[in-house]
């Protein structure tokens, strides 16, 4: 399935609707599909789960990573780098943006909203019908529309992500599919796929992923969730 169309892929959302692991995953499917690709780390609201987190994963695919001077460290303020205005300028690579939660974290995107434009982009809003305060369709578009205002850019697209950790099963899934399809609705914006790491039939466009973003209480143990 082709999902990365554009030059330019804007990963975003709400918090903990699993717009990281998202951005990884579609980074590492570009880059096993052999396009060069960069991947900036422009979440600077939450400080527990960054792409930064998965540097030698992306790099050991030849993924370029550009996240905060912060990430990894202690610092409160984020300082973001040249390089992040650079990347939205060059042509060699294919760049995707892991945004941080809400309009709060798309902010920090608005002010290369010029640059993005004039590239191409895709805006792809991840939803998950599981989590708190997007539980219903209405207030996930209502939270997609503050983070178009914020960020000054419409999106093109949403994700259906929705999943509760070690706890989903297919049927969580399954039932997430009208949730996404009303949103699709009301937004009048095509579903780009739903994301889940085993086959369920029946699920729309699913996209098949790793779940790299976990809990600080959960094991390294194999799990089968989305």
């Amino acid at each position: 399935m082709q999902i990365l169309n554009k030059p330019i892929t804007i990963i975003t959302g709400h918090y903990g609707s699993g717009k990281t692991n998202a951005a990884v995953n579609l980074a590492l499917s570009a880059a096993q599909a052999g396009q060069p690709v960069t991947i900036i780390d422009l979440d600077i609201v939450n400080p527990y789960f960054r792409t930064a987190d998965f540097i030698p994963t992306l790099q050991a695919h030849d993924i370029q990573v550009i996240a905060p001077v912060y990430a990894n460290s202690n610092l409160d303020i984020p300082v973001l780098p040249a390089s992040v205005d650079a990347a939205f300028s060059q042509t060699e690579r294919m760049v995707i943006v892991d945004v941080g939660g809400d309009d709060a974290g798309a902010i920090a995107l608005g002010r290369y909203a010029k640059k993005i434009e004039a590239r191409g982009y895709d805006l792809f809003c991840v939803v998950n019908a599981r989590r708190y305060l997007t539980k219903d369709s209405s207030q996930a578009v209502s939270m997609l529309r503050e983070i178009e205002q914020a960020a000054r850019l419409l999106a093109t697209g949403i994700i259906n992500n929705t999943n509760l950790g070690p706890q989903t099963t297919p049927e969580i899934l399954l039932d997430s599919v009208s949730f996404a399809a009303d949103v699709c609705a009301k937004t009048g914006l095509p579903l780009v796929c739903t994301c889940t790491t085993q086959p369920v039939s029946g699920l729309p466009d699913p996209f098949l992923v790793t779940r790299f973003v976990k809990a600080p209480w959960e094991t390294d143990q194999e799990d089968h969730t989305s």
